[in-house]
């Protein structure tokens, strides 16, 4: 959410730094580079140190003059290469926030890659083994390393098709002329096009086709500006305002195979809870409990299944964290709906920020008692404003912080005599700030700004019953209460370079906010380990994230967090899910939401990730809501959320999306099976459950480009209508067997476009891969709960070779560890039918019936073998528990 005052730039925003790097164009290109002495190679390892070639550019700040140099073969498919300071000074991520991947230490002979360079000016290469192909080469142009300031240019071919390094709303297939992608986190309300948002993903695929692909990602967490463009050929450079050249060069040579690779450097997704693929529901601006539980008995009425409610702040005492509203939200009527909420197999979540408000009261006095909030460079506590008015930010590098979120956790969300949450929502930590820098008034901010807002009056709720809860659900009547904070301020050795400018550096980068430090934590903070928030503000959201991840543990240390946050680096989908942020409830969102979906899962190994259904800001449209309904049952994560300002948005609130939501929702808990099934296989190999087209055809380039369409898991292709109040669309069938979801219809690709025309407002196109087996559960239901009591059915979508595999993936769904699971594969291969694995979590769930679409391999029509008297060999309905066999 962002805070709609007006914003100052600060300091010199982006126009003024994109004339400065034209000033300093000419400055950069006379810089000498560096020259390589005293090479060790020992086969596994090169090291070399690197010395600046006189006479210095010292450009955007010192050249330094020693460098060291480290190449390993970390693996058969991943090199490492580094380039680094001699004295070690330079701030490098810390191993506690992005633990480093182990080397197998392999003989160059036996890696896919190899590695090459120049002595005098330096350069390296990387090449594929198989077909000579250089995939880097930074003899482009002559490295850079300055106090300040990095660069490091690769060439690339024409044309190239680059992916990744988000997060972004630009293009899924990234444009390669005069583009600059900026890395630098931001609350970025609307997510517009072209600007930094508020993930730090530097990575990218390099996707060559039938010559292979391959990935590159930086590990670096400095603001930076990548560009690529093809002035004076076609390159890519990064230029950053600090820390190390840290690279990782996965071979590939598929596109899948460069995501497993990418997980075995960051890290592969964390498991979540069956019931978190439920449907979820949240608005910013449920002014009561009283409104929240009016919420889940309209969606009880309109017969469409609600797993969980969400509250935002709202819940909160004038928006202060660890707190609830006692009129509007008062503990007892909490606790009632959660009560409520539990009884009917139902979750409920909040909202928790960082900031916490500068009052006297237990979350800010238990913080200063422990000494673990953030401090200004003269010791006294640094002080925003965010939602609550001045508020101070735990600093995520002290060892007491999360003892400190630990205990406010276990205190706030007690299950016995607190908020009894199932999961967590994290906001608002890139971290945001609403004070433009320098903030020297935050009170006086807050105050002209309305911070915390007035809340509105509390309803008169008399006489109004809602189904299902007692006729006393009545908040109480208002009282006043004040609305100024009250702040008080208290009154190491840097690990990173000395003797910075840490808050106007001379290279700018590209930030939407302006300066570095407007509308964040000023980057002159030093962090408790000495580091700075120049270095590390990239990080501040993994880390909260990480923080509240061992805070939900430490509160229910047996079963799975579900943590959904706004603010990611690389490494967090091993900690959490993600949220796309404050998009807007217009069309171009909804379709872009595709691409953003399918970055996140199939390229920054974090699968648990949506948009905001139908849109957070601006005020939705039925055709719009409906459509947004049916695609967004294709996230890994659905819910539908709206802005404070927004109108009610709710499925049921108009007929064609209540429709919708009811069709796509069966859809997707009859499938919840098989989705399942791709995250827990993610979350062991690092293959994708979700799939752009080029994943599964790396030579189509007709599939190179496409962002409208993707796989949900490996083979059910999702093709949504994309046009305002459309209900034709056109979608791309590559050349293979696929068959419609809907009428079981078999239909040839072609490697072509075809037009479907006449898609109803409550539908959308999908087709089936063959070559595929889906287990779906028989019903739908109301509830994951009551989900997995239904029966699966068993659809084999037969390739042209008669030949289909699918796999089932079954556990308890919740526990952390689990006692036991069942892993089957299914296979059918000319009317013979197997079920294989292991099945060591025994269920009553059975295989219902068994369905081949489109018959035998011609093609002819559609057979169905059910469990029935009618099958003399079989006896009763198909167990899970043990392997079977069938011929048909």
């Amino acid at each position: 959410m962002l805070f709609r005052a007006p914003v100052f730039l600060g300091l010199a925003g982006p126009a003024f730094g994109s004339v400065l790097v034209r000033r300093q164009a000419s400055s950069l290109d006379s810089c000498p580079g560096y020259a390589a002495s005293n090479v060790q190679d020992d086969g596994a390892r090169v090291m070399a140190d690197l010395t600046l070639a006189e006479p210095p550019c010292n450009v955007y700040g010192e050249d330094l003059t020693d460098l060291k140099l480290e190449v390993e073969y970390q693996s058969e498919s991943r090199l490492h290469v580094k380039i680094y300071d001699a004295e070690e000074q330079i701030y490098q991520v810390s191993e506690s926030v992005f633990p480093r991947p182990s080397s197998e230490d392999v003989d160059p002979s036996d890696s896919a890659l190899a590695f090459s360079w120049t002595e005098s000016p330096f350069s390296f290469a990387v090449t594929r083994k198989s077909t000579n192909e250089t995939l880097f080469d930074s003899s482009a142009a002559s490295l850079v390393f300055e106090s300040q300031y990095l660069r490091l240019r690769t060439g690339l071919p024409d044309s190239p098709h680059l992916y990744g390094l988000g997060e972004h709303t630009d293009p899924f297939q990234l444009n390669t002329t005069n583009y600059t992608r900026t890395l630098w986190n931001r609350d970025a309300y609307g997510t517009p096009n072209g600007t930094n948002l508020y993930g730090d993903h530097p990575i990218y695929f390099d996707h060559r086709g039938s010559s292979g692909t391959h990935g590159v990602f930086l590990l670096n967490s400095n603001g930076m500006d990548i560009r690529i463009d093809n002035t004076d050929g076609q390159y890519l450079e990064y230029n950053a305002l600090g820390g190390i050249i840290d690279l990782y060069f996965l071979a590939g040579p598929t596109p899948k195979d460069v995501s497993v690779q990418y997980a075995e450097v960051a890290g592969t997704p964390v498991m979540q809870p069956y019931w978190g693929f439920g449907f979820h529901q949240c608005k910013y601006g449920y002014r009561d409990v009283f409104m929240v539980a009016e919420v889940v008995a309209n969606y009880s009425q309109a017969n469409i299944p609600l797993e969980t409610m969400w509250t935002d702040i709202d819940y909160m005492d004038l928006r202060r964290v660890f707190t609830l509203d006692p009129e509007r939200f008062p503990l007892h009527m909490v606790r009632e709906l959660v009560d409520y909420l539990h009884a009917h197999q139902q979750h409920y979540v909040v909202m928790v920020d960082p900031a916490v408000a500068a009052l006297d009261y237990e979350a800010y006095n238990n913080g200063v008692d422990l000494d673990i909030f953030q401090k200004n460079p003269n010791g006294s506590i640094y002080t925003g404003v965010v939602w609550p008015g001045p508020t101070v930010f735990p600093d995520w590098f002290h060892p007491s912080t999360q003892q400190y979120w630990n205990n406010e956790f276990l205190q706030f969300f007690d299950p016995e005599t607190g908020v009894d949450i199932d999961a967590l929502w994290i906001d608002m930590n890139e971290p945001a700030n609403f004070c433009p820098y320098p903030c020297a008034d935050p009170q006086g901010f807050a105050e002209e700004a309305g911070n915390p807002p007035e809340p509105p009056p509390v309803r008169n709720n008399s006489g109004r019953i809602i189904p299902g809860f007692p006729a006393d659900f009545q908040p109480p009547g208002q009282s006043k209460r004040s609305l100024h904070a009250r702040h008080s301020d208290r009154g190491d050795t840097p690990t990173g370079l000395p003797g910075r400018d840490l808050i106007n550096p001379q290279y700018e980068i590209h930030n939407a906010a302006g300066s570095i430090s407007n509308l964040t934590l000023p980057t002159d903070i030093q962090n408790y380990d000495g580091t700075h928030q120049y270095d590390t503000h990239n990080l501040y959201g993994l880390m909260m994230s990480i923080a509240s991840r061992n805070a939900l543990l430490a509160r229910r240390p047996n079963r799975r967090p579900l943590i959904i946050t706004r603010s990611t680096f690389a490494g967090a989908g091993s900690h959490v899910g993600k949220w796309l942020g404050d998009n807007l409830s217009i069309w171009d969102h909804y379709r872009i939401s595709i691409a953003n979906i399918l970055e996140f899962a199939a390229l920054f190994q974090l699968p648990m990730v949506g948009a905001d259904v139908c849109g957070f800001g601006n005020n939705a449209t039925e055709p719009l809501c409906a459509r947004w309904a049916t695609l967004g049952a294709f996230y890994p994560f659905y819910r539908n959320h709206a802005g404070l300002d927004s109108i009610q948005q709710e499925f049921y609130i108009w007929p064609t999306v209540a429709e919708a939501a009811r069709n796509a929702i069966s859809v997707r808990y009859r499938l919840l099976d098989y989705i399942y099934t791709h995250l827990h296989r993610q979350s062991t190999s690092g293959l994708p459950m979700l799939n752009p087209l080029f994943f599964h055809y790396p030579e189509d380039e007709n599939a190179f480009a496409i962002q409208h369409q993707f796989f949900y898991g490996d083979d059910v292709l999702v093709s949504p209508v994309t046009e305002e109040n459309g209900t034709d669309v056109s979608i791309y069938l590559p050349n293979e067997i696929f068959y419609d979801y809907w009428t079981h219809e078999r239909i040839q690709g072609s490697g072509s476009w075809i037009q479907l025309t006449d898609i109803p407002f409550t539908s959308i196109p999908l087709h089936i891969r063959g070559g595929s087996i889906i287990p779906l559960r028989a019903e739908s239901a109301n509830t994951t709960t009551e989900l997995r009591k239904q029966d699966f059915v068993i659809w084999i979508a037969p390739n042209a070779s008669n030949q289909a595999v699918g796999s089932l993936y079954l556990d308890e769904g919740d526990a952390l560890v689990q006692d036991a699971t069942s892993e089957i594969n299914f296979s059918y291969d000319n009317g013979l039918f197997k079920m294989t694995g292991t099945f060591g979590y025994q269920t009553d769930a059975a295989i219902k019936n068994i369905t081949v679409l489109g018959g035998n391999a011609s093609g002819n029509e559609t057979q169905q073998y059910e469990q029935s008297s009618r099958a003399s060999a079989i006896q009763g309905p198909i167990s899970l528990n043990g392997e079977y066999s069938h011929s048909f």
